[in-house]
């Protein structure tokens, strides 16, 4: 059947958008997780992804063209199937518009023509709210906890719940004003992506049979209710969240989040002149050191000073264990930790692993990396080191930076090299996209704050998604040397040992030398032993003569 696509609304000030380009054509072929075209909102230009498959049967906002949110923007169904009534029927999804939203990347919810005429309708003003897809792999969601309860007031823009996916804890935003009428998955509990998550609506509403229908008949009232939110990377295309001292939000626009990034402005000094105090493009732009209030720095040096007690706070008191008795514990696995479990399972079980191990003089690492941290406002790590050298290796081996597939290999030519981070609930991998074209800096600060974020859960699925290569270090744990399973669809991660002080033969002599093991653990169905060999030669020879990298 065919499956009418409306315009999303990709930020929550969205009126209208506009499609920049379309890559997909009538005729082609529509997998789920596609992307269909580009649309430009108030805040940015985003991908906007398919979540049906079959064939794109109609195009109906045409590139370069602007049209209202919910306006008719593709039909897909299967191939030669008759559209013309839908067609002829065209103003029917901007109508029905209010009983379904489309959410960015987290899931674009469409409407049939079928389910759209549906004998269940809500109240007026109440919207079913329903589990996110908040990650590409994402196939079911834990509430990690609850910020409203049943009866508080709901604004638009308001978190309401912090959700663990398979790749981290994400706070999830309001897209609607009203009060919290119903809440659907309690804390703790594990629901599949379009579970009833929440009803919001009016005060005083009854909807205890909306909630008993919907949980009874699943998607029977689905259709003419169900409405999904909050996506990360829509998260991210609304409005970036930073904690404040007095636990307040700052307010700002992507854009105006990765301008101060880059001009090292924090967001805290910055007053926004945007709705609600958001802070938009020119505040960044017209922002200058000078102008910060001694409020402002007073505010700053405050929440400097408030993070240390929190990194401070003491331990979990341990669990008492009586003395010769048998005691056990038992801790529920989170998500994060299910899905690490099933993918390094897979990766291990399917990829015919093996190691190759070669140690690398760090003399000449170490000096370099006194001289380039002289320079003002510059830290590089010997992490970050071997992270430039990786990306200059895989450029002259590519066939290192490559991924099977049943009938091909697929070789990389971009470079992504994902970081594995270890957080509290396990391990993610930040990726830093085109590293080749990095400066050891600019690695070194895009490290520590992928790194950061990924320890305060902060991350998007999109910061975590495209590596090509993954580079594991363990090396300030004291870890000499140690083998990795490969972070699939990868060919090859890299494991990185600590820099050990020992006697080394230097021109016949035995001398003081620092040494680093470094393993390399390939898939041999795209990576041969000799290929594999010659990719450590030229890393080895990146890292022991660090001016190298810079020719």
């Amino acid at each position: 059947m065919a499956t009418i696509i409306t315009m999303p609304r990709l930020s929550d000030t969205m009126t209208e958008g506009t499609v920049a380009t379309w890559l997909k054509k009538v005729g082609d072929k529509i997998s789920e997780g596609d992307i269909l075209a580009e649309i430009e909102t108030d805040k940015a230009t985003m991908e906007f992804e398919s979540f049906n498959e079959g064939t794109l049967l109609h195009i109906g906002i045409p590139a370069g063209e602007t049209a209202p949110v919910d306006s008719l923007l593709a039909i897909i169904g299967n191939e030669g199937e008759d559209i013309s009534a839908l067609l002829a029927g065209g103003a029917a999804p901007a109508a029905e518009a209010p009983k379904t939203e489309v959410a960015p990347a987290a899931e674009a919810k469409t409407e049939t023509a079928a389910p759209a005429k549906a004998a269940t309708e809500l109240p007026k003003g109440v919207v079913v709210v329903t589990m996110p897809r908040l990650s590409d792999t994402m196939t079911e969601g834990t509430v990690a906890t609850w910020l409203k309860k049943v009866g508080d007031a709901v604004a638009e823009g308001d978190i309401l719940a912090e959700i663990e996916t398979d790749k981290a804890t994400m706070e999830f935003e309001s897209f609607n004003a009203g009060t919290l009428l119903y809440i659907g998955i309690q804390e703790g509990n594990t629901a599949p992506v379009d579970s009833l998550l929440a009803i919001i609506g009016p005060a005083g509403t009854d909807v205890s049979g909306i909630s008993a229908n919907y949980t009874a008949g699943g998607a029977v009232s689905a259709p003419a209710t169900e409405e999904t939110k909050a996506a990360p990377a829509a998260e991210k295309a609304t409005e970036t969240v930073a904690e404040t001292s007095n636990g307040g939000r700052i307010l700002a626009s992507p854009l105006a989040k990765k301008i101060a990034s880059d001009k090292g402005i924090s967001l805290n000094q910055v007053k926004g002149s945007g709705e609600n105090g958001r802070i938009v493009k020119s505040d960044i732009e017209n922002f200058t050191p000078a102008a910060q209030t001694p409020a402002a720095a007073a505010a700053t040096t405050t929440a400097a000073a408030a993070a240390k007690p929190q990194e401070a706070a003491p331990a979990a008191p341990k669990v008492f264990v009586p003395a010769g008795e048998v005691f056990t514990e038992e801790i529920k696995n989170s998500q994060m930790r299910k899905i690490i479990a099933k993918r390094l399972a897979e990766s291990l079980f399917t990829a015919p692993h093996y190691n190759l191990v070669i140690e690398v003089s760090m003399d000449e690492a170490m000096g370099a990396r006194a001289t380039i941290n002289t320079v003002p406002d510059t830290k590089v790590s010997f992490n970050d080191m071997v992270i430039k050298a990786c990306a200059l290796a895989l450029k002259k081996h590519p066939k290192i930076n490559s991924q099977w597939k049943e009938d091909a290999i697929i070789i990389n030519h971009h470079v992504n090299i994902g970081v594995a981070v270890a957080v509290e609930d396990g391990l993610v991998v930040p990726v830093l996209k085109f590293t080749d074209a990095m400066s050891l800096s600019q690695i070194g600060a895009s490290v520590r704050d992928l790194a950061g974020r990924a320890k305060n859960k902060k991350l998007g699925p999109q910061e975590m998604e495209g590596s090509t290569f993954t580079v594991s270090n363990l090396g300030m744990f004291g870890i000499t040397e140690f083998n990795s399973i490969i972070n699939q669809p990868n060919s090859a991660i890299l494991s990185v040992g600590a820099i050990v002080e020992k006697p080394v033969v230097k021109n016949g002599q035995i001398v003081v030398g620092n040494t680093m093991m470094l393993s390399l653990a390939c898939d041999h169905r795209t990576i041969d032993g000799a290929t594999g060999a010659q990719f450590l030669q030229t890393l080895k020879q990146y890292i022991e003569s660090p001016v190298t990298m810079l020719a």
